[in-house]
């Protein structure tokens, strides 16, 4: 191939005409004569654009674009212009290629493309505030055109499969933000095999050891687990067989992620989550028969085996909002297992593993592109209101990406998605904006309900409104949706600065009257004295009468009495630090902090109680200076996401002795004498102090929470795995002492 006679290294000239050519298989289907020649034209210039440059592993830098485009058209299923646009992500931003190079080399959507592909580089690596402005410019490009926001992931994911050359503080950085972002973006687009792979890949460096535990118990069950899904399936396939039905069974384990989930949020151990097993079942119906015949399909495999009713998720006759089809149910199999059963159709199938992606293939089915249509329209009203708070932005966005759904009614019988637990106004705002601003009501079900009713799947709504009403504070505890948020914050928001303008001439009017001067000098001391937070909160005061005539004349007797109260406020400001919360020293310390590994100031959070030994990184707080957090603290991956500017890394090193808190949290089956076993083995047997002890026992098993003083995690250890020993006890693990404030 002449094209990459520029390459030296023979080695690496093989490697890429490989990749390659299996990009160009990847297309076949796909692309006629026209589109491979385009295909070919990009993979020249992005050959020319990172000639000579080599990404950290070593490897040439035009693999990485290769493989993206591989990931865009083998696992996402884009075609021939997002293909190219792959190929060419990273050209603009790292070569001299402008984007009117692109646009007069390849046409105005793949310059767009590329466009909104630069616009988004640089996202995640600066401060909170930049994040939100240029992940609204992200939002703006998805509801452009989603083939960004599709190649943006295929990108992501390929850096996630290539992180192990990195420095370990950006394995956690760019792991922490694909959980925080990505994994959620790809979730709401459908992207579920792609969503699932980011979030194990993210679990591997963020919590590798949990990652390399949960991998290994998977590898050594899995032959065991895979005999027994077959031998569960084989009734079921006899009997489609006999039913003369077309299907493809898949069998499974859940993601490692998924069961980690699980063991954490039902407070289990590996062997104890009880449906690993999943099972799929895939069948090649026409578009008029698939429903039916999903349900047929149902019905077989719990004829076989008992299902569990409160299991059964039907997304066939009501679809997610992602366009995702599938039936659910959960059955117990052979000895005892339950087992995840997934019933769908070759065309749900291939909506689920490329979600939006293969919408277009199917887009003469107008469901899936109202979802899609719904979608986009929301991500739209949320950009219409831009919070000025850029992490509440964000956070809000997240809340719709995470949120599970459920589907109510008009009066007129359409369908609308909302999130789990939205109120009427969270569907009264869905319907139309007027409509959730003027809500005086709402009748579910043909009942009258309170604002702050939790709507239900099958539900009915009918809002009542009147032009007199207007939105009120409380209203926010009863949103959930961004969209209302926004909205109501935004009203809000324009009646309080309307009533600041009306005080503002209302108490200029009245110190006019007790001459007064309206400076800015007295405006403060009038904010100090009536103990305000700033002049708006004054004038707004003044707007709605609470500052009177009456209060305005006793401060006007003594200026010099509002000066004091100033100064005075001024030092409650500024109070003397508890002893108890003073910084940490670094003479006493055992942590270092930077490249440089710096001595500084310090505090341990309590959240998760930091010690000796264990994976740590320094976090700058607004007012309490640097506090340490261990790297699986429940708050680890929002503030390394969100505010990684003020992330530190962080070093235990050898110093003088000190001591530190634990907690421990024990569970087992309750036997006469535990507690004194229990602390005659930290106590006496270990010389370990016990700051506080907790055991209750319910129906012959109990739970206990124990405080120790130890030395660092080696220590610790060594106290967990005596109290293992113990006689009765089933399970003895760290515990976090709560989030984060």
């Amino acid at each position: 191939m002449d094209d990459t006679k520029q390459i030296q290294n023979d080695k690496d000239k093989a490697e890429i005409i490989n990749r390659y050519r299996a990009l160009l298989r990847s297309t076949e289907g796909k692309a006629d004569a026209k589109d491979k020649k385009m295909i070919r034209k990009a993979f020249n210039l992005a050959l020319d654009a990172h000639n000579g440059v080599k990404r950290k592993s070593g490897e040439p830098y035009i693999l990485h674009p290769i493989e993206v485009a591989i990931i865009v058209a083998r696992e996402i299923g884009l075609g021939p212009t997002s293909i190219a646009a792959a190929l060419l992500h990273d050209v603009v931003e790292d070569s001299d290629y402008t984007l009117e190079d692109i646009e007069r080399m390849f046409g105005e959507k793949v310059a767009r493309i590329i466009d909104g592909l630069t616009k988004m580089s640089g996202v995640f690596d600066q401060n909170i505030s930049a994040q939100a402005e240029n992940f609204r410019k992200l939002l703006l490009t998805i509801s452009d055109d989603l083939r960004v926001i599709l190649i943006k992931i295929a990108d992501r994911l390929h850096n996630m499969r290539t992180m192990e050359s990195m420095p370990h503080h950006k394995q956690l950085k760019i792991a922490s933000e694909t959980l925080f972002i990505f994994s959620p973006l790809a979730h709401r687009i459908g992207l579920y095999t792609i969503k699932s792979e980011l979030e194990d890949l993210s679990l591997k460096y963020t919590e590798p050891e949990v990652y390399r535990d949960i991998a290994l118990k998977i590898k050594a069950s899995r032959a065991g687990e895979m005999k027994y899904l077959k031998r569960f399936s084989s009734k079921i396939r006899d009997s489609l067989k006999r039913e003369d039905l077309e299907f493809t069974i898949k069998e499974r384990t859940k993601s490692i992620y998924s069961i980690r989930r699980k063991m954490v949020n039902q407070g289990v151990s590996f062997d104890e989550v009880y449906d690993k097993f999943a099972m799929r079942i895939i069948i090649d119906s026409p578009p008029e028969r698939e429903k039916a015949d999903c349900w047929r399909v149902y019905s077989i495999v719990t004829d076989f085996y008992r299902p569990n009713p409160d299991r059964l998720r039907d997304w066939i006759s009501a679809p997610k909002s992602n366009g995702y089809e599938s039936l659910h149910t959960t059955v117990m199999g052979p000895d005892g297992h339950w087992v995840e059963v997934q019933i769908r159709s070759k065309r749900m199938d291939e909506i689920a593993e490329k979600g939006y992606a293969a919408h277009w293939k199917y887009k003469e089915d107008r469901a899936t592109s109202d979802n899609l249509d719904q979608w986009l329209s929301r991500v739209r009203d949320l950009l219409e209101n831009p919070e000025s708070n850029a992490v509440e932005f964000v956070d809000n966005f997240k809340m719709q990406l995470f949120s599970d759904e459920i589907f109510v009614f008009t009066p007129q019988g359409d369908m609308r998605n909302l999130p789990k637990n939205a109120s009427p106004l969270d569907f009264a705002f869905d319907i139309h904006t007027d409509i959730g601003l003027h809500t005086l009501g709402a009748k579910v079900n043909g009942k009258l309900v309170p604002l702050s009713f939790n709507l239900k799947s099958g539900d009915q709504v009918e809002v009542i409104t009147s032009q007199k009403q207007k939105p009120k504070e409380d209203w926010l505890n009863y949103v959930k949706t961004s969209k209302a948020r926004s909205k109501i914050k935004q009203s809000l928001k324009d009646d309080y600065n309307k009533m600041v303008d009306k005080g503002r001439a209302v108490l200029e009017r009245k110190l006019n009257f007790i001459k007064v001067r309206m400076t800015e000098s007295n405006i403060q001391r009038m904010v100090n004295h009536f103990g305000y937070k700033n002049p708006q909160e004054l004038f707004y005061k003044a707007g709605m009468g609470i500052v009177d005539n009456k209060m305005l004349k006793d401060f006007a007797k003594d200026t010099q009495g509002g000066i004091y109260q100033y100064l005075r406020s001024k030092i409650r400001r500024q109070p003397s630090q508890p002893k108890s919360q003073q910084t940490v020293k670094t003479e006493s310390s055992t942590l270092v902090f930077g490249p440089n590994e710096e001595k500084l100031d310090f505090k341990l959070a309590k959240c998760c109680n930091p010690i000796p030994g264990d994976e740590v990184f320094g976090f700058l707080t607004s007012n309490e200076g640097i506090k340490v957090h261990r790297s699986d603290c429940p708050n680890a991956i929002s503030m390394q996401s969100k505010f990684a500017n003020r992330t530190i890394r962080a070093k235990w090193v050898q110093n003088e002795q000190s001591s530190f808190i634990a907690n421990i949290l024990i569970k087992g089956i309750d036997t006469v004498g535990l507690v004194n076993k229990v602390t005659q083995i930290i106590s006496n047997d270990l010389n370990v102090n016990i700051r506080s002890i907790g055991i209750s026992g319910e129906d012959g098993v109990f739970e206990g929470n124990i405080t120790v003083v130890v030395e660092d995690r080696v220590h610790l250890n060594n106290v967990m795995d005596k109290l293992k020993k113990v006689e009765g006890v089933v399970s003895v693990e760290r515990k976090f002492a709560g989030s984060a404030k």
